[in-house]
């Protein structure tokens, strides 16, 4: 089973056991939840209704911070002097995905009595 999420503006799929960065979160405990935007079942029926997947979560547990890889920035414009330099490090937040959980399925209640006939 894998799941897609949306974490700080991209997407990524995830699997339990996977090890992924995504851009820092802050303010987060041990552990954080995400909706997924689709799930896959191991049987690979593919589920997308909104409806649905409003119950679905994907948890993760946070394993640290990291940084990326600097980013030079260097600005110029020809016979008038500019130049700008800067440069950037993103910060990373490592998570473990440790679950992907479906809602469970409710049976009505004229299904329910279907069975027991």
């Amino acid at each position: 089973m894998y799941a897609i999420i949306r974490t700080g503006g991209k997407q990524a799929k995830v699997r339990p056991g996977d090890v992924i960065e995504v851009e820092r979160l802050k303010d987060a405990d041990d552990e954080v939840s995400f909706t997924p935007l689709l799930v896959v079942d191991d049987d690979g029926t593919a589920i997308s209704d909104r409806a649905v997947l409003a119950g679905a979560t994907v948890t993760a547990k946070i394993l640290g911070e990291t940084r990326g890889p600097k980013i030079d920035i260097f600005k110029y414009k020809p016979k008038t002097g500019y130049r700008r330099r800067m440069g950037h490090r993103q910060t990373y937040t490592s998570l473990e995905v440790t679950a992907i959980t479906l809602p469970t399925e409710k049976k009505s209640a004229s299904s329910a009595a279907d069975e027991e006939d």
